[in-house]
């Protein structure tokens, strides 16, 4: 088992690559590592790297990179998914930060890109936009949930945190409620990408920098039920469904297994579960009692 520790950045066809430029550093405050015209790669200004941007003809998530234990064998790595008949492919510099990396597909076809060492950005103390903490978690719509459970599960080593019915999969890699999360739909792609801001201060202000940028929210401020982060939703200039969140569900002791207390939470302890189907999406905020379009 390859056992992912984080997150690492998300990579992205753009057909207006200086439009998406100007929204990730002056909207979502993240910071221009590298650009040369026809590839961009943007880090947090705590100099972890999250987006990354190429010139193309549609607006769609191509690959996802993953950080396994630093020092940990590439070789290992590739060995395990062998075992498992999966290939494999070495390659050098896929980012600014990542020398070498294992890339394979998953079972809906986007490109894993797994790198045991990282090398962090140059810290930038410059102020504008959201500023994230860091790319909290990437969702998306594919039509066979219990196969890319059992993928994340058995060759990248995530847990199942929650089921809402038997249609929707909340999985985490590390102490945070979701990582990954898999909804069934018909047609598959992206559904939404989100990002962790400091506080619900934070985002107040995330709300006012979208407002001044004429970038209008499609869902929230909310609690949502499961995971019970707060969030605000936009969609970018390629329509792409952008979260930001804070106080997420964290698990910070695996052998514990239940998530940190909090008082908004409907159980004590409360635990990894199945939510009813019919479960509502968030606890207040706009949508709380009823459907958000395009969300399950």
């Amino acid at each position: 088992m390859i056992q992912v520790k984080r997150l690492g950045h998300a990579t992205f066809s753009t057909p207006d690559l200086a439009r998406q430029i100007d929204y990730w550093t002056h909207v979502m405050g993240l910071s221009l590592v590298e650009s040369d015209g026809k590839r961009a790669f943007f880090a947090t200004k705590l100099g972890q790297e999250a987006i990354a941007l190429e010139q193309g003809g549609d607006a769609e998530m191509h690959r996802l990179s993953f950080q396994i234990a630093p020092g940990r064998d590439l070789s290992e790595i590739e060995r395990s998914l062998t075992a498992k008949g999966i290939a494999s492919e070495r390659r050098t510099d896929i980012s600014p930060g990542v020398r070498e990396a294992v890339t394979f597909l998953d079972p809906k076809g986007t490109l894993i890109e797994v790198y045991s060492e990282y090398e962090f950005q140059k810290r930038d103390k410059s102020e504008g936009g959201v500023s994230p903490l860091k790319f909290g978690h990437v969702a998306s719509r594919v039509q066979d949930v219990q196969k890319m459970t059992e993928f994340y599960q058995e060759v990248l080593g995530f847990r199942v945190s929650d089921w809402m019915g038997d249609h929707f999969v909340f999985m985490r890699c590390g102490p945070d409620h979701h990582t990954v999360n898999f909804v069934r739909y018909e047609t598959p792609r992206l559904h939404h990408i989100a990002f962790e801001v400091k506080d619900w201060g934070e985002i107040h202000r995330t709300c006012e920098v979208l407002a001044k940028n004429e970038v209008q929210l499609v869902w929230g401020p909310l609690r949502h039920i499961v995971g019970h982060n707060v969030a605000a939703y936009h969609r970018n200039p390629d329509d792409l469904r952008v979260e930001c969140f804070c106080e997420m569900d964290l698990m910070k002791d695996e052998e514990l297994g239940y998530w940190e207390p909090r008082p908004w939470h409907e159980e004590m302890p409360l635990r990894p579960k199945k939510w009813p189907k019919e479960t509502m999406r968030s606890a207040w905020g706009f949508g709380s009692f009823g459907t958000f379009p395009g969300y399950p």
